[in-house]
């Protein structure tokens, strides 16, 4: 992650302190030295708000960094990626600081993610998109489904499970057949990848305030991973998952190109 840090900072009508991250693609590298003209940036752990140059995989390695720093602040992304869901377009022809100040705020939660291991560790894991349990082997998987505090599904077999967010759900979760969500729907999706039985559950929607506990059937036999976002834990026993208030996230777009529009506009793509 690229930064730079100067004796003043980039002002703005609301965010006088701006931040600047970039991923390491030769595109992200170019625009960093580009944007750094506009003025003098501020250091990520002093800044108001933090611009991110990359795709949406870099924005979410830049959101779950300033979570384990317990720092989170605004984030505008700009797209130097490839599909660039929750990211703005990428120009200089106007002043960042003015785009940054313009931009529509929208709040996010996270999931907050308790991974048991194999060899009894937990392990505590945060999720903005998405949670994943994912077979190991050639072999299925088995996992019983809680939701509240009753058993749903006492035997799941299947390549695996995940439990989408509203920001996530047109991610992998869209790619497993399972629902897009509105952003302000306060709803889970739970889908399955490749189910055998049972043979018609294709997934529910639940609301986010129930908890979710998966639990990995004949482990030793049929191993399975856990993959929060982009961090992977392997050979897990159980996990509990809950949406974590305590932990919003804000993501700012351009006038017109929010979030919420997006999420939308992806359920009348026909080709």
């Amino acid at each position: 992650m690229s930064g730079n840090s100067g004796k003043g900072a980039i002002s703005g009508a609301g965010f006088e302190r701006l931040a600047l991250v970039a991923s390491d693609t030769e595109r992200a590298q170019e625009a960093y030295d580009a944007l750094l003209a506009q003025g003098q940036w501020a250091p990520l752990e002093e800044a108001d708000a933090v611009v991110v140059l990359g795709g949406d995989g870099f924005m979410l390695q830049t959101l779950h960094a300033m979570l384990d720093a317990g720092r989170v602040i605004p984030a505008y992304g700009m797209n130097l990626g490839t599909v660039g869901f929750l990211m703005n377009r990428y120009h200089i022809r106007t002043a960042i600081a003015a785009r940054v100040n313009k931009a529509r705020h929208w709040t996010i939660a996270p999931l907050r993610v308790e991974a048991v291991t194999q060899d009894g560790e937990t392990h505590q894991l945060c999720a903005i998109n998405e949670l994943s349990l994912l077979r190991e082997t050639r072999q299925t998987a088995k996992i019983e489904v809680t939701v509240g505090d009753r058993v749903r599904i006492r035997e799941l077999v299947c390549d695996g499970v995940l439990v989408a967010t509203p920001a996530g759900s047109t991610a992998y979760n869209l790619s497993a057949q399972g629902p897009i969500l509105p952003l302000d729907s306060k709803m889970l999706a739970l889908t399955p990848i490749s189910p055998f039985r049972p043979r018609r559950w294709r997934g529910a929607i639940l609301p986010d305030r129930m908890p979710i506990i998966l639990k990995v059937l004949d482990p030793a036999k049929r191993p399975v991973a856990a993959v929060a976002d982009q961090k992977e834990l392997r050979d897990i026993a159980e996990v509990r998952l809950q949406i974590a208030r305590d932990a919003d996230l804000t993501l700012l777009f351009d006038p017109g190109q929010s979030l919420e529009e997006r999420i939308v506009a992806e359920q009348f793509v026909t080709a």
